[in-house]
C-alpha cells in the first residue's frame, strides 16, 4: 500500500503530460513576445494564454500561470481574458542574454507544468567592415579581397562581397573610396561570399571588367540592421600581384666608383606592362634597409650611387605596374642577390694615443702607441696592417718603419728628444695618408670637475665642466677597478669637439662592473692633468657580506672587525654597513656604520649574556646579510679584573711584609712564640741509671680501669754546683751501671 501511495503522484503527473501532449500546446497554450530578435539589454514584453476547455484536466479549478527563463523563474501578471482563457502578461526591462528559451508554465497538482515555449535572441546590428582590399592574381585572374570583421553582433550574419560593373561617367581614371566620387547605376551583384566564417573571398573573373572601373564593397546584414565597408573603385587591372623580378647582375661602374649599375628582368606576363620598381640594400652591419624608389623603366636596369668601398650588400626588387593606383598591390621581393663593392686605400685620420716614459739606459723614449681602428666610411675596405714612421713619405720615397702591425697599438722606443710620429693603415687597393702624432708633455691645466652616471646597463654618461683655456680635443679613458689589476688597451675614445662637455661611453661596459674613469684635455701645444672618477652603469645588492670577528668583549662591550669586501663582489658603491644583534630576551638591536669604517663597538650589553650578531652590507640597489656571529659578554670588566688583582697582590705583599718584620724582631717572637726547653738536650735525657732490675711491666686491659698505684719514688740529686740548663764537659769514669724505674705501677 506505501508503495502505491508513492506511485500516485507520478502517475498523476505522467497522465497530465500525457493529456497536454494529446491536446496539443498550441491547442492549449500559446506564447507570444513583441519580437524574437531584440538588441541587447532591451525590454521584451510577452504574452501566455491559456484556453481551459482545451487543456484536458484543467477545465475545472483556478488555473495559476508563471513564467521561467531558461531555469530562473520570474514573476508576470496574471488575469481572465474573453471565452473563459488565462492570461499573463510578462516585461523584463532588460534581457541580457545572447540567447535565451521563455517558458509559460501551469500548476498543476503542486507542480509546474511548461505548456509553451518562446525563444529570443538578442545582439547588436552588424559592425561596419574596414580596410577592405583587392589584388588581382594574374594566373587565373580571380580578384581576391580580404577586409577586417567588426566586433561579433552575437546574431546571425550574412556577409556578400558586392561590386558593379557600369561606372560613373565622370569617373575616369584611378579612385581610392568610391563612397564619396561615384554612384554607380547599375545592379549590384553578389561578387562572391566567404565560407566558414572567413573575411576574404574571390571574385571570379566572369563578374570582371579588366581595364576599367568597378565599385566593389563588403555587405555585413543580420535581423538588427546591414552594415557596409567603404565602396572601392577601382580598375582589376591595377590591384594585380605581379611575380617578382630577378636581379640578374650587379656591378661598379669605373668611372663613378661610389656607383653600382644593376640589371634585371621582369616577371614572366608582365614583359609588355610599364612597371614602377624598388630596390632595397643593406650592409651586415646596418640596422635596417635602404629604400630605393621610383624606378620606372622598361629596359630592366638602373643606376644608384652612394655605397660604400669595399663593403658586401644584399639586394633585393619588387615592382607593380607604373600606372597603377595607391591601392595597388606590390610583388613580393625578389631573392636577394649580394655584392661587394671595390675598394679604395683608406681616408680620414685615424684617433690615436700615447703613454710616454724615459727608458732606463740609451737615452730613449719607451712609447706605447694606441690608436682606433678607421670606421668603414673610411677605411674603404678590409685593413690589413698599420704602420708606424719617424717621418711623413716624400716624393715616394718610404721612410724606416718602427712598427708594422695588424693590431690597434704598438710598444717601441724612440730617441729622446722625440716629439712626433706618423701613423697610416693601408688596405690592398693602397695607403692613407700620415696621421701625425705629437708627443707632447702632460702638464697643462686640469678639469674643474667630472662625473658620470649611467645611460643605460651598458653604458655611461660622463659630463664635466670645461676648462677656460680654449681645448682642442678630449681623451676619454675607463678601466675596470679589479683586485688583480688589469689594463684594458682599447677603453679610451677621442671626443673632437673642443667645446663639448659629455660624451657617452659604450664599448666594453657591463653592469655590476666599477670602472675608473679619467679625462685628458688636450690644449695648444700640450696635454692636460688628468682627473679621476668611479661609476656603474647599474648596481644590485652585494654577491655575499662581510665575515664578522670578535676584537675586544667585556661585560658590557664588545668590539667587531671584518675585511672589506673584493670589488668584484660588492656589485656598486657600499653606502652602509648595518651591525644586527640581539639576547634571548630582548629585541633586535641594529647600528649604521660608514662604510670607510671596517670595525665597531657595541656598547650597553648585559654581562654574562649570549648574543647573536650579523652584518648586512648595502648599496643603492638593495642589502644582502652575513653570517651569524655568536657572542657571550663576560662577568667582570678588564678594569675589574686589574682592580681585583692589584688588591690581592696588596694584600699578599702585606702578609710579606709582616712576616718578614716578625722574623726580624726578637721580642714580638719571644711574645708570640715563647721558647721551650728541648727536653732532648736536658741532663736528665743524658742520664743513665747503673743497674735497672728487670721487674715484668703490667698493663691493665682495656676494660679493667683501675687506680695506678706507685711503689717507688726516686729522687735525683743533682751535683753540685752545676747550673740547670748547662752542660757540663764529661769527665773520665767507669760505666755507668744499669739505670733502674723510678715508676712502678701495680695491678690491683
Amino acid at each position: 500500500m506505501a508503495g502505491r501511495r508513492a506511485g500516485t503522484p507520478f502517475l498523476l503527473q505522467l497522465s497530465l503530460l500525457l493529456l497536454l501532449h494529446l491536446g496539443g500546446t498550441l491547442g492549449c497554450a500559446s506564447v507570444t513576445v513583441g519580437s524574437p530578435i531584440v538588441p541587447l539589454g532591451s525590454a521584451v514584453t510577452a504574452s501566455c494564454t491559456i484556453q481551459r476547455d482545451l487543456c484536458r484536466g484543467l477545465e475545472h479549478g483556478k488555473v495559476r500561470i508563471s513564467w521561467m527563463l531558461d531555469n530562473k523563474v520570474v514573476a508576470g501578471s496574471q488575469h481572465q481574458g474573453p471565452g473563459g482563457t488565462e492570461v499573463s502578461n510578462l516585461t523584463l526591462p532588460r534581457f541580457n542574454h545572447t540567447q535565451a528559451r521563455l517558458w509559460c508554465c501551469v500548476e498543476w497538482n503542486g507542480t509546474k507544468q511548461r505548456v509553451g515555449v518562446a525563444e529570443i535572441r538578442a545582439g547588436y546590428p552588424p559592425a561596419k567592415p574596414l580596410n577592405l582590399s583587392c589584388a588581382l592574381n594574374l594566373s587565373d585572374y580571380g580578384l581576391t579581397c580580404q577586409w577586417e570583421q567588426g566586433t561579433d553582433s552575437h546574431l546571425p550574419t550574412s556577409v556578400v562581397l558586392k561590386c558593379t560593373g557600369e561606372p560613373h561617367p565622370l569617373l575616369e581614371g584611378p579612385r581610392a573610396h568610391c563612397s564619396l566620387c561615384c554612384r554607380s547605376k547599375a545592379q549590384a551583384v553578389t561578387g562572391c561570399t566567404p565560407r566558414g566564417g572567413h573575411s576574404h573571398c574571390t571574385v571570379p573573373r566572369r563578374l570582371l571588367q579588366l581595364y576599367r572601373q568597378m565599385e566593389i564593397w563588403v555587405s555585413a546584414t543580420n535581423a538588427l540592421g546591414t552594415a557596409e565597408s567603404e565602396h572601392l573603385c577601382i580598375d582589376p587591372m591595377d590591384v594585380a600581384k605581379l611575380d617578382p623580378p630577378t636581379l640578374q647582375s650587379i656591378q661598379s661602374i669605373p668611372f663613378q666608383t661610389d656607383c653600382i649599375a644593376l640589371a634585371w628582368d621582369a616577371a614572366w606576363g608582365t614583359e609588355h606592362m610599364e612597371l614602377q620598381c624598388e630596390l632595397r640594400y643593406r650592409a651586415p652591419e646596418d640596422p635596417a634597409w635602404a629604400l630605393v624608389t621610383g624606378i620606372i623603366s622598361r629596359a630592366g636596369s638602373a643606376q644608384h650611387c652612394g655605397f660604400l668601398f669595399g663593403t658586401q650588400y644584399h639586394f633585393q626588387m619588387r615592382c607593380r605596374r607604373s600606372s597603377a593606383s595607391a591601392l595597388a598591390s606590390w610583388s613580393e621581393w625578389s631573392p636577394g642577390r649580394n655584392y661587394t663593392t671595390h675598394e679604395k686605400a683608406p681616408t680620414g685620420k685615424l684617433d690615436a694615443w700615447w703613454h710616454a716614459q724615459p727608458a732606463g739606459t740609451g737615452g730613449r723614449l719607451e712609447v706605447q702607441l694606441r690608436w682606433k681602428a678607421p670606421r668603414q666610411r673610411e677605411a674603404n675596405g678590409r685593413v690589413l696592417g698599420y704602420r708606424v714612421t719617424l717621418s711623413p713619405r716624400r716624393r715616394g720615397r718610404d721612410p724606416p718603419t718602427i712598427c708594422n702591425t695588424t693590431h690597434t697599438q704598438c710598444n717601441f722606443s724612440v730617441p729622446a728628444g722625440t716629439r712626433r710620429i706618423y701613423l697610416s693603415a693601408y688596405n690592398a687597393a693602397g695607403e692613407s695618408a700620415p696621421t701625425e702624432v705629437v708627443l707632447l708633455e702632460r702638464k697643462g691645466q686640469p678639469l674643474a670637475g667630472l662625473w658620470a652616471v649611467p645611460g643605460d646597463e651598458h653604458s655611461l654618461w660622463v659630463h664635466w665642466e670645461a676648462p677656460l683655456a680654449p681645448v682642442i680635443a678630449y681623451i676619454l679613458e675607463w678601466q675596470p677597478v679589479t683586485a688583480e689589476p688589469e689594463h684594458c688597451s682599447t677603453c679610451w675614445q677621442m671626443e673632437r669637439d673642443g667645446a663639448a662637455t659629455t660624451a657617452l661611453i659604450q664599448d666594453g661596459i657591463k653592469p655590476f662592473q666599477r670602472y675608473n674613469i679619467s679625462l685628458y684635455p688636450l690644449y695648444e701645444g700640450t696635454v692636460g692633468v688628468p682627473v679621476h672618477t668611479t661609476a656603474y652603469s647599474q648596481q644590485k645588492a652585494p654577491s655575499y657580506a662581510p665575515k664578522l670577528h670578535l676584537k675586544r668583549i667585556s661585560k658590557s662591550e664588545a668590539k667587531l672587525g671584518w675585511e672589506p669586501l673584493p670589488v668584484e663582489m660588492q656589485n656598486g658603491f657600499i653606502t652602509s654597513y648595518t651591525i644586527f644583534w640581539a639576547n634571548s630576551v630582548t629585541d633586535v638591536a641594529s647600528a649604521t656604520v660608514d662604510p670607510s669604517l671596517s670595525s665597531f663597538v657595541i656598547r650597553g650589553l648585559n654581562p654574562s649574556t649570549l648574543y647573536k650578531v650579523h652584518i648586512m652590507a648595502s648599496t643603492a640597489a638593495g642589502g644582502t646579510n652575513g653570517t651569524s656571529l655568536t657572542l657571550v659578554t663576560t662577568v667582570l670588566d678588564d678594569t675589574e679584573i686589574q682592580f681585583l688583582f692589584l688588591t690581592l697582590g696588596l694584600v699578599f705583599v702585606v702578609l710579606m711584609v709582616l712576616l718578614i718584620c716578625f722574623q726580624k724582631n726578637e721580642r714580638m717572637k719571644e711574645q708570640l712564640w715563647p721558647s721551650v726547653p728541648d727536653p732532648a738536650n736536658s741532663s736528665l735525657g743524658k742520664w743513665v741509671p747503673a743497674a735497672v732490675p728487670q721487674e715484668p711491666l703490667q698493663v691493665l686491659a682495656a676494660r679493667e680501669p683501675g687506680p695506678a698505684a706507685i711503689s717507688t719514688v726516686t729522687v735525683l740529686e743533682g751535683d753540685p754546683g752545676k747550673q740547670p740548663g748547662k752542660e757540663q764537659p764529661a769527665l773520665p769514669a767507669a760505666p755507668p751501671a744499669l739505670p733502674r724505674p723510678y715508676v712502678r705501677q701495680e695491678g690491683p
